[in-house]
């Protein structure tokens, strides 16, 4: 297996997507540790978001699946903090159990210098309105 100088594995066999996803889960332990509120104050929405297991769970699985998108989780806070909101907030997928908890999910981006776009995925919880991130994931252009 390959690795970048962050220990994240470049190739595509089940044994890198296990890497990473493995990678994505320890950066999010740490970051938890180093910002026990788990949450960071967006611009954008001037409110918190809120990092939670779901957060972590959910990162995981997706964005491990490429390696840019594992490498982008690495500019978390950066992220949660200057991201932007594209569009209108949409109503959660039907179909999807995690999103049940949610009445609002916002897609939003953000622009990393020497990176690219990243897009975050943030869902209001319903009830206490509480913003929590659901997904991290690198933009391609080649798609």
């Amino acid at each position: 297996m390959d690795f970048d100088n962050k220990g994240i594995a470049l190739g595509s066999s089940p044994e890198d997507l296990k890497n990473r996803k493995r990678f994505i889960t320890d950066f999010y332990v740490s970051w938890v540790a180093a910002n026990p509120t788990k949450r960071i104050y967006n611009i954008t929405l001037e409110n918190f978001i809120e990092v939670r297991f779901l957060s972590i769970q959910e990162t995981a699985s997706k964005a491990a699946i490429r390696y840019k998108s594992t490498l982008s989780v690495t500019y978390l806070t950066e992220i949660l903090e200057n991201a932007v909101l594209i569009g209108k907030p949409q109503e959660p997928k039907k179909d999807n159990v995690k999103q049940k908890r949610f009445s609002k999910i916002y897609i939003m981006g953000y622009e990393k210098e020497d990176f690219g776009k990243i897009k975050l995925t943030v869902g209001e919880l319903r009830g206490s309105g509480q913003k929590i991130q659901y997904c991290i994931t690198a933009i391609e252009n080649d798609h």
